[in-house]
């Protein structure tokens, strides 16, 4: 659990999406991946919208989302207070407004409880607790495991969403079953995106969204592949067209458009 706020020395400043959006993160701590990216990538949010974050942490998905899609409402929730400054000091960082509120998934605060959103959005830890690795920096290691099941995580989206709304979650596929029961518990609409490392590989990733009221049949799209099964000279960086598209130029990501 990180409660203070990190001192300037033990941040760095990364650049995001090609430089569209610049992110303070700890030396040593929980760093952003490719997931929050993602995650932002896959939402269907238009201007004047509001999205909610679910265990925001520095505030990255939420950074990415902004700069792709203007005008937004921004809000998220973070367990650690030294995370929830940094998501803050984030937002102001790229030019963003937005609420970031300190509690527990399990128990938002009553201000939070309040509000609905049009979209709400999590990367819930992809441990849990009594089978995750411990990490030495214990703010990494809450963001790695956590001891809240993904069925409240579900829940507190279903209940912060407003009518026809949509909640999208990233996760482990070894918790896809998990994560699809507290779905279709309390969602409608699901759509499931696997995530492949290369053609060929099984999923390690997966995207999925569902919505609030919706009634629309299941639908388990193509998966996908995030990086070729060949590194291309006029691509050094190693994603799929289309995937690096998201990552380096910020484009959204459509789950039913295929991938090259």
């Amino acid at each position: 659990m990180r409660g203070d706020p990190f001192a300037a020395q033990d941040l760095t400043c990364d650049a995001m999406l090609g430089g569209k959006t610049h992110i303070f993160q700890p030396r040593e701590g929980y760093r952003a991946g490719t997931d929050p990216v993602l995650l932002a990538a896959s939402v269907q949010a238009r201007s004047g919208q509001s999205v909610l974050d679910l265990g925001c942490g520095g505030g990255v998905a939420l950074c990415c989302l902004g700069a792709r899609v203007a005008g937004l409402q921004l809000a998220g929730l973070e367990l650690q207070p030294g995370y929830a400054d940094l998501a803050r000091r984030n937002l102001d960082h790229n030019g963003l407004t937005g609420t970031i509120w300190t509690g527990d998934v399990a128990c938002p605060p009553a201000d939070l409880r309040a509000q609905n959103f049009d979209h709400v959005i999590a990367n819930p830890p992809y441990f849990e607790t009594a089978r995750g690795v411990v990490a030495r920096d214990s703010g990494r290691g809450t963001g790695r495991a956590g001891e809240i099941p993904l069925d409240v995580w579900v829940a507190t989206a279903a209940k912060r969403l407003r009518p026809r709304g949509y909640a999208t979650f990233i996760q482990r596929i070894e918790r896809l079953p998990e994560l699809m029961a507290a779905m279709h518990g309390h969602l409608g609409s699901l759509e499931l995106l696997p995530l492949l490392p290369r053609t060929g590989r099984p999923p390690r990733l997966f995207l999925i969204r569902g919505r609030k009221n919706g009634r629309a049949p299941f639908v388990c799209h193509t998966p996908r592949p995030i990086h070729p099964d060949t590194i291309r000279p006029e691509q050094p960086d190693n994603y799929t067209e289309s995937f690096r598209n998201v990552m380096l130029l910020g484009k959204a990501l459509d789950f039913a458009t295929p991938q090259s």
